[in-house]
């Protein structure tokens, strides 16, 4: 569910600040002028998006040089993405450059990197509610004066962290996300994961908070869960009931952890989409964690999963097009361009454009701003508005799973790394998927949140399916080299068994809890 892209590239600018037509302050540079930072996976290959040095010679906005605080060596930044782009746009905007920016995420192997992002639900100890803002904004405070983060504002309200290349954010619920920075190995990961759980527990806990490892919000109704403060939220907890029944709960109740991985080429891009796609409702089994809704089961395993099948149609799903011979980069910029956007931004605020299309947009004819051209910075804040189950970005995100206990956190990015990051297992794959019909991707996709390993294919269970598959990624991470195959164990007993983490919580809530979802809260702690 996460709605920040973390691939956008940083600038240095050498250059001075002044003020253009429009008021605002900004940073005049040219091509010559413009270091883009390291982030070696997260480089931008200008070259690429076929644009000439007057369309790149843009003005860069002073909320991305950020603005160091007299107090501590504190920096606030202003949110980002969106940021405020105010961009002299010498040539408009093609379809090629769109298509050149997707292209642009291509590095080498070696280059090659691991982005994992997880979302959990903060609450008090005592009454076992959400977490209020209020305690929310003191805890981002507290983590980043005691670990030197780097605060991120919305107008006068704190709403996440950076710290290099990592960051925090709030979903609109106030589920405490990790977006984490690019790293080489499972290892580099899961010791991430460990710093920031580490970081965050010691300033919740004297604050009585504490956090749970759960798909969906198993005892809270909507009514019961606060709204944090950020606009792009408000304008999509209006525009949600008008598509789909479950949107709301999208937003506000369900948590998940996906992995972003790279590409080599259109050619590498395409084939491990399709690996992807194909094997999406495998891992919504092996992960799935959300059984419970208000106190009780709600006949899922991952009710989280089921909730993006009724959310909106038009930006979610399985993709079947993605299958199609003709299938590249331009054709997921045609799909995005026809998704609805949700805003602009604009001088500091969210402008609705809620039903109305980029290809509108890119042809300035958008109604919410008539006449206004769209720049990169729009498009990448769009593509962070679409939802189907393996996203493309510069890179390609794993969106599958419900979010759980720790050690899940690193066998998530382990299981889809061994399948895709190794040419033997990606080829495996792809034969083993080749004769899967769309209708049985999409039947898949619709019977796991209920019935998950346990969901019939073709002459037996999807379970039979998971272990092969689950095979191919323990032989990817070995031939790796890094011993990171360890990663795997937390699956490995759910694809022996065939009993997802969701059955093991309603065994208990059947049993031990005495029907009572309360010490789930407990049994999934962080």
């Amino acid at each position: 569910m996460a709605l920040v892209s973390k691939a956008c590239p940083s600038y240095c600018i050498h250059s001075d600040i002044t003020r253009c037509r429009t008021g605002q302050n900004v940073a005049f540079g040219t091509v010559n002028n413009v270091e883009v930072s390291l982030m070696k996976e997260n480089t931008v290959n200008f070259s690429a998006l076929s644009c000439n040095k007057a369309k790149i010679a843009q003005i860069f906005p002073l909320e991305t040089v950020g603005f160091r605080s007299k107090r501590r060596n504190s920096v606030i930044v202003a949110a980002s993405p969106p940021t405020e782009d105010a961009v002299i746009v010498m040539e408009p905007l093609t379809k090629e450059d769109l298509v050149g920016y997707l292209a642009s995420g291509c590095k080498p192997k070696e280059k090659w990197r691991i982005g994992t992002e997880h979302e959990k639900f903060g609450f008090e100890f005592k009454t076992l509610r959400p977490m209020k803002y209020e305690q929310i904004a003191e805890l981002l405070n507290g983590i980043s004066e005691r670990f030197d983060w780097d605060k991120v504002m919305e107008g006068d309200n704190i709403i996440g962290l950076k710290q290099g290349k990592q960051s925090i954010s709030l979903e609109p619920g106030g589920q405490f996300e990790l977006s984490g920075a690019p790293v080489e190995t499972l290892h580099q990961t899961c010791a991430e994961v460990n710093s920031h759980l580490y970081q965050v527990k010691a300033v919740a806990e004297e604050m009585g908070i504490g956090f749970l490892g759960i798909g969906f919000q198993p005892k809270w109704g909507l009514k019961d869960i606060p709204v944090m403060p950020k606009g792009r939220y408000e304008i999509m907890r209006n525009y949600m009931p008008k598509v789909g029944s479950l949107g709301l709960d999208m937003m506000f109740r369900t948590c998940t952890v996906q992995v972003n991985l790279d590409f080599s080429s259109e050619a590498d891009m395409i084939r491990k989409f399709r690996a992807g796609l194909a094997l999406q409702p495998i891992a919504t089994a092996l992960f799935a964690n959300s059984p419970f809704t208000e106190g009780k089961p709600n006949g899922y395993l991952s009710m989280r999963s089921q909730i993006w099948t009724d959310t909106d149609k038009d930006r979610t799903g399985m993709l079947p097009f993605v299958f199609d011979d003709s299938f590249g980069f331009e054709q997921y910029v045609d799909y995005a361009l026809d998704v609805p956007m949700y805003f602009v931004y604009r001088k500091k605020k969210y402008i609705d454009c809620t039903g109305m299309t980029f290809r509108d947009f890119l042809a300035g004819k958008l109604p919410c701003i008539p006449g206004e051209l769209p720049t990169l910075n729009d498009w990448e804040n769009h593509l962070t508005t679409i939802f189907p189950e393996v996203r493309l970005k510069r890179y390609l995100e794993m969106r599958g799973a419900d979010g759980g206990p720790w050690r899940r956190l690193c066998a998530l990015p382990a299981f889809w790394v061994g399948l895709l990051y190794d040419e033997v297992s990606l080829q495996n794959i792809l034969d083993m998927t080749a004769d899967w019909t769309p209708e049985e991707r999409e039947m898949l996709r619709n019977k796991v949140p209920k019935t998950g390993l346990k969901s019939p294919f073709r002459d037996g269970l999807l379970q039979r399916v998971a272990e092969d598959v689950l095979t191919l990624a323990k032989d990817g991470l070995e031939r790796r080299g890094f011993k990171e195959s360890g990663f795997l164990n937390e699956v490995a007993e759910v694809v022996r068994t065939g009993v997802t983490p969701a059955e093991k919580l309603l065994d208990l809530y059947h049993g031990k809890w005495g029907q009572s979802v309360d010490p789930v809260f407990e049994e999934l702690l962080y």
